[in-house]
């Protein structure tokens, strides 16, 4: 899934790109040879930049994609300990003498209540660490976007400069 949409995202930007340096190209019509020299390094170099950018958003991706199998993975884990507790407690309760029975019952319900609440935080900690992640991942993609606009920006430049010569 995670190749499939870095492939549908890096042809979006292929197609934006050649759509951008065609309309480019077709403006230009009376280029001199440092204009045309020029506008193919500039394409050179918005290429590089996009296809770093997506390889930069795939690696984000899979970064948050891993980090939430592991807490969902943490979550089951905690659940899964705090079933057997409770288990454990129902079974404890249903083995005491009936004298002792209400005791039992008392000592059950707190061992549940530890249980749950071991099992809360732990599940609340996997979370919370997946959705670090996850932010973190979007910040590299901004900077990734923000270097790819730099790249074009600057390619841009570097056409006008050539183009005033």
């Amino acid at each position: 899934m995670n190749k499939l949409l870095a492939t549908l995202i890096a042809g979006l930007i292929a197609t934006s790109a050649f759509a951008q340096t065609t309309a480019t190209t077709a403006t230009t019509a009376t280029a001199t040879p440092a204009v045309v020299k020029a506008q193919a390094g500039a394409e050179k170099d918005v290429a590089k930049a996009v296809a770093k950018e997506t390889k930069e958003v795939a690696k984000a991706d899979e970064k948050v994609v891993k980090a939430v199998n592991n807490a969902t993975e943490k979550k089951v884990k905690a659940h899964t300990k705090a079933v057997k507790v409770h288990a454990d407690a129902t079974a404890d309760v249903a083995k005491a003498d009936p004298e002792d029975k209400l005791k039992a019952q008392a000592k059950a319900e707190k061992k549940v209540g530890e249980a749950n609440l071991t099992a809360e935080k732990k599940m609340i900690k996997a979370d919370a660490k997946a959705e670090k992640v996850a932010v973190e991942a979007g910040a590299d993609k901004a900077v990734a976007a923000a270097k790819t606009h730099e790249a074009k920006v600057e390619a841009a430049a570097d056409v006008k400069k050539a183009a005033a010569k």
